[in-house]
């Protein structure tokens, strides 16, 4: 018998930053058919918040360091403001949504990260063997659309600020095991393009053998390559293909148009 399909879609803080960008995306997630998960990121709120509140924005490598100021703060912000007006927004236009942290359920379970050369805070670190695949299922058997924000836990009682990206890529590895399942990022470029310079250049379809000859002719940047990597190792793991895309272009895979790069194994 063949596996029920399953959508995972994470969105970023060009998404979340934009009201009328959020507006429209909402309305063609709605409109995607089957079952579907939403993952979000926590965009320019939190660290607006913070300011206002006189906490100080710490950030590494571009990577925000988590001390327990600023993960009130995430917790508030994420878990919080941005994680219900979303689900407000999708229940307006009619999907059933049940907004969660990694906490609710058991579904995301993190390790605090260990301190090598720089001490994170309170950031959680995930892979597969962390997320709760039964209780999710459940969740969408009931007719429920989980939308998690990038807030987990570790099992005793502490919170976690964890990356989305990582995130969506875990549960939709977990999931494959019980659907079949495609992951989508949508940021802010149409999808993986040949010339970064030419917005309508992008690659329509990559497989590991084309992904190494795109690499070795430096024909993708170095910004996207970790991206990238993430997702070919998602799809090694189970899932049966990665989007990456820009969210305004969403309503294109209801319709069976082509939308964003489609990673996949051949």
């Amino acid at each position: 018998m063949s596996k029920k399909q399953l959508h995972i879609i994470k969105i970023g803080g060009n998404v979340i930053d934009n009201s009328e960008s959020l507006y429209h995306f909402l309305k063609d997630f709605t409109a995607l058919d089957g079952y579907k998960i939403l993952v979000h990121g926590g965009g320019k709120v939190a660290t607006q918040l913070a300011e206002e509140l006189g906490i100080e924005s710490k950030l590494v490598d571009g990577r925000r360091i988590t001390d327990i100021e600023t993960l009130r703060v995430v917790t508030m912000v994420y878990g919080g403001l941005i994680n219900k007006n979303i689900v407000a927004q999708l229940q307006r236009f009619g999907t059933n949504a049940i907004g969660l942290t990694g906490a609710d359920a058991n579904s995301i379970r993190a390790k605090k990260r260990p301190v090598k050369t720089i001490d994170y805070g309170f950031v959680g670190d995930i892979d597969e063997q962390s997320i709760d695949p039964k209780n999710i299922e459940r969740l969408l058997e009931a007719g429920f659309t989980p939308v998690f924000c990038a807030i987990t836990h570790d099992g005793e009682g502490q919170l976690l600020n964890t990356n989305a990206d990582t995130i969506a890529s875990a549960l939709a590895v977990a999931l494959s095991k019980l659907y079949e399942t495609t992951l989508i990022y949508c940021f802010e470029k149409k999808g993986v393009l040949h010339d970064i310079n030419d917005e309508e250049s992008v690659i329509r379809d990559i497989d590991p053998e084309r992904y190494e000859e795109l690499k070795k002719q430096q024909i993708i940047h170095s910004g996207m390559l970790p991206k990238l990597d993430n997702a070919f190792t998602a799809i090694n793991c189970g899932v049966k293909a990665v989007i990456i895309g820009r969210s305004d272009d969403l309503g294109a895979l209801k319709n069976k148009q082509p939308f964003g790069t489609t990673l996949y194994k051949r």
